[in-house]
């Protein structure tokens, strides 16, 4: 039998593996999981004054020891320009269950946002932070061509990461064709839009609704589009102007919970 090229032997063992572990850094981000319940946490690394600030309470809450490290010889594997703020913790990436459970409709003001290839860790976890605030039950996106879950997203998300759910599946159609069955309506995000976000969310009231929203430049693909119940803009009072990814679902989310009360 013929020996398997390296590249297969590699994609076998990861998938038997499962996902890399994290490293999450910045004190909002390391303090909010460690207080997280779900979180598998490995290793701890603090400096003096980044334990001092977190307090012994959180450090109690955690269960694990930290390594007290010389802030000049950091030894956490990250990025050279990584704000640390002197506290990084390995962790183990969420789960968070299955979408018909985390989206399960619960009232007449359910929100979903469903990103189609966005791949900035920061807007994505700006997108995390918007969707905390205005309660969305779920953040959606592929598990290809999006943002993973990454130290970078968490210190964006600035602790969002740890309490809103941020569900990677292995195909945005069929997420969006499974939340159809819930009863979710779908709206799609383009400054082309066929109508205003307000005319949009009106026209469907007492629905669970699912934001669909592009990455920046591409926008929506053809399929996403196509699966959605309508596509609208957000008004803007200037011709060429716009909003980016993370500002539109923030303006969106707000309009839809808005117009829904």
């Amino acid at each position: 039998m013929a020996r398997k090229p390296d590249w297969v032997v590699d994609k076998e063992r990861a998938r038997r593996e499962g996902p890399p572990p994290v490293w999450l850094f910045g004190l909002h981000a390391v303090r909010d999981a460690l207080l997280n319940p779900a979180r598998v946490r490995r290793r701890l690394i603090l400096t003096r004054n980044a334990a001092l600030r977190l307090g012994d309470e959180v450090l109690a809450a955690a269960g694990l020891e930290p390594e007290i490290a010389d802030p000049r010889r950091f030894p956490a594997p990250l990025d050279p320009q990584s704000v640390h703020q002197g506290a990084a913790l390995e962790v183990e990436p969420l789960d968070w269950g299955p979408l018909e459970e985390i989206c399960a409709p619960q009232g007449e003001n359910d929100l979903v946002v469903l990103l189609d290839r966005v791949t900035d860790p920061h807007n994505v976890g700006a997108i995390l932070r918007s969707a905390e605030v205005f309660g969305a039950r779920a953040v959606i996106a592929p598990q290809r061509y999006s943002a993973p879950e990454t130290g970078a997203l968490a210190k964006t998300a600035s602790g969002a990461l740890e309490r809103q759910p941020y569900l990677r599946v292995k195909n945005l159609g069929t997420a969006m064709e499974q939340l159809k069955e819930l009863g979710y309506a779908c709206v799609g995000l383009d400054g082309l839009g066929e109508t205003d976000m307000d005319a949009a969310v009106a026209a469907l009231p007492g629905r669970p609704l699912a934001l669909a929203m592009g990455a920046e430049g591409p926008g929506l693909r053809d399929k996403t589009r196509g699966l959605c119940d309508s596509v609208a803009r957000i008004p803007s009072a200037a011709e060429f102007a716009s909003l980016n990814v993370s500002n539109a679902a923030a303006v969106a989310l707000y309009a839809a919970r808005a117009a829904r009360r």
